[in-house]
């Protein structure tokens, strides 16, 4: 991996960002599905000594750790390469059965019509802004084994068939130039990407999984399948895209969660 390298003070750094280590580091501390990113972030007392900041004064803390988790997103945000390729898999290192994962029971899984279904676009595009499942189909097609990596410690690798995102932007009128695209679905779920994850030649409108249509359970009629995002950002049951240059945030991400999640 080529990464890009810019100076950054230390003074600045610790001055501007260490107060949201500590926000990080509490919920990593209390949730399990958190412990991944508990591998990446500093002791509480060392924050502290390093910073200020009061470790009985919660909004301290708050504020602290959210300041650190965005300049988490930004530092992802410049090691990206928008060019490099997520590792592919051959068909025999499929997982099966692919794990079903959701914030909710399988027993609640959206029941989407197929035959009434629209994909909404809005926001910063110019093109046509209703899309039918039939038409989204007819678009060009591509595949990719790919693994899915999940926050809470696990992986699993599947096989995904859809139309490239950014084909699918340009034929939307989509700008390109935009900061965030923001993903809405049928479960209730939302998150946003940043534009360079959304151009990624891996980034799929997925409406196949294993040669198949998508299985609810997965995602139907359509996931945003995006090897190099960890699994919280790879919506499911979508219905809504927007591109705007205002910050979105998202279901996980405004409880806490990075918002940028590169895997």
């Amino acid at each position: 991996m080529t990464f890009r390298k810019r100076p950054v003070k230390l003074d600045t750094f610790l001055s501007s960002h260490a107060e949201s280590i500590i926000k990080d580091a509490r919920k990593e501390l209390k949730d399990p599905a958190r412990r991944l990113l508990g591998k990446r972030i500093l002791t509480l007392g060392g924050i502290a000594l390093l910073s200020g900041c009061d470790l009985s004064n919660d909004k301290s803390v708050n504020t602290m750790l959210r300041k650190m988790s965005f300049f988490n997103d930004d530092v992802q945000a410049l090691l990206f390469n928008p060019k490099e390729m997520a590792p592919t898999y051959p068909e025999s290192m499929i997982t099966r059965p692919f794990p079903f994962n959701a914030f909710y029971g399988i027993d609640d899984v959206p029941e989407v019509d197929a035959a009434t279904y629209q994909l909404q676009v809005s926001g910063l595009a110019n093109g046509k802004r209703v899309w039918t499942l039939d038409e989204l189909r007819a678009l060009p097609q591509k595949s990719q084994i790919t693994r899915h990596i999940c926050i809470e410690g696990w992986s699993a690798i599947g096989r995904w068939g859809g139309v490239r995102f950014s084909e699918f932007m340009k034929r939307a009128g989509m700008d390109m130039t935009a900061k965030y695209v923001s993903l809405h679905c049928a479960d209730n779920y939302w998150t946003s990407i940043d534009m360079p994850t959304a151009l990624h030649a891996q980034t799929l409108l997925t409406l196949t999984y294993d040669g198949a249509v998508l299985p609810p359970k997965y995602g139907f009629p359509m996931k945003l399948r995006m090897p190099t995002k960890l699994g919280y950002k790879n919506p499911k049951h979508i219905v809504a895209i927007s591109v705007t240059n205002d910050y979105p945030g998202g279901y996980w991400e405004n409880q806490g969660y990075n918002w940028f999640g590169g895997s």
